[in-house]
């Protein structure tokens, strides 16, 4: 676990300087282009809303099999510690779309079921309690089956999610465009949005991925134009922590800025709890939600004279349980010490055997190095008013 953390530390820095070139000099927490809505609307999905003026709410998928209780609740209750606020399980077979009510039963947060072909599946996802149903209404086998899923989920009183990728555009579409366009993949979403609009339902999430991260961007851009519905933003196939991590920030972080995402998830290879904490950092960067301590430090270089790293993460692992938002620097040298640190509510300037502690820039006192960390954490626990 404490290698996973470091893991997360070193690529987070790298996640800051992408986002840092990308949305700099930030005037306001939404930016509407042209011909954009102010607003989405809003949907509830179990107890939480989605759209409007609600927070941004972070996502994941599971990776067990579904049908697994036992293993499907233990991951999501990992995913619930760390933040996660909604979950999206694949039902690929009856048995999966009949656990969902006894997975229900054992966690805390709304469940997505996500259904591909079968309009069966979707039917006894809504019917075993599934908070939310993901499906491509283009690929359920007719418009009698898309009227059933559809009345069920009147029935139930849960929204769907229009969910569409860049392999699942229509040949027409395709052979118009030629080849999977962003034009394509919008005007593909319009079918399908349309599909349930004739249908008179409008309870309805759209989300439309490709894993070009221009072509995603440009697409859910011009899907913001046409539509009022939450957008659900993320990058299918984006890869394992390291390069997903970094495609994700990009991507999430241009489209956040410019006040389109109504749900986030960023979709890695590898352990989904990683994904909460990426999300955690984007929103925190983009200063749309905050989340406990925020932990700064400098890339350290040849005036660092400590070894900086295992400081950092020390503070960081310690903070890990403090829920009130306090922005934590930890600097190599006085250059990079209260001056430029000066924005952090706490921080410390490390140098040759000692460090300078200091909060909302001034000077409180100088500490020596064995015990920097403790003299950092003792501040950080009055300001959060004790553990």
């Amino acid at each position: 676990m404490r290698s996973a953390h470091l893991q997360v530390s070193i690529i987070s820095f790298f996640i800051e300087i992408k986002l840092a070139h990308l949305i700099c000099n930030i005037k306001s927490t939404f930016v509407i282009l042209d011909g954009m809505p102010k607003v989405t609307r809003v949907i509830n999905v179990g107890k939480i809303k989605m759209g409007g003026e609600s927070p941004i709410v972070i996502q994941s998928m599971t990776n067990t099999p579904t049908k697994d209780i036992r293993a499907t609740v233990a991951q999501i209750k990992a995913l619930e510690s760390v933040g996660c606020e909604l979950v999206r399980v694949a039902v690929p077979c009856l048995d999966s779309a009949k656990a969902i009510s006894e997975i229900k039963k054992q966690i805390n947060i709304p469940i997505e079921a996500d259904i591909h072909f079968d309009y069966k599946l979707a039917v006894e996802s809504i019917r075993h309690g599934a908070d939310k149903i993901r499906i491509n209404p283009g690929t359920l086998g007719g418009l009698d089956k898309i009227k059933h899923v559809v009345d069920v989920a009147k029935e139930y009183k849960i929204p769907i999610r229009v969910g569409l990728n860049s392999g699942s555009v229509e040949k027409d579409i395709l052979k118009k465009h030629g080849g999977v366009t962003a034009e394509g993949l919008t005007e593909s979403t319009e079918r399908s949005v349309k599909i349930l609009e004739d249908l008179g339902f409008y309870d309805i999430c759209i989300s439309v991925k490709c894993s070009n991260v221009p072509m995603t961007i440009e697409t859910n851009l011009l899907l913001a134009k046409k539509f009022d519905y939450p957008i659900h933003i993320g990058i299918t196939e984006s890869g394992t922590i390291r390069s997903g991590s970094i495609k994700s920030a990009v991507r999430l972080g241009t489209l956040l800025h410019h006040g389109i995402g109504d749900t986030i998830r960023v979709s890695l290879t590898g352990d989904p709890v990683e994904e909460i904490y990426y999300c955690k950092q984007i929103l925190s960067a983009l200063d749309l939600r905050k989340f406990g301590v925020e932990v700064i430090s400098c890339p350290t270089c040849a005036r660092t004279e400590v070894d900086l790293i295992p400081i950092a993460n020390e503070v960081e692992k310690q903070c890990a349980g403090i829920n009130k938002h306090i922005k934590v620097a930890v600097m190599g040298c006085a250059v990079n010490g209260p001056g430029e640190a000066s924005q952090s509510d706490i921080g410390i300037a490390c140098g040759r055997g000692q460090g300078v502690l200091f909060k909302n820039g001034k000077v409180l006192k100088t500490v020596s190095e064995n015990k920097m960390v403790d003299e950092l954490m003792k501040e950080i626990n009055k300001m959060a008013g004790g553990r």
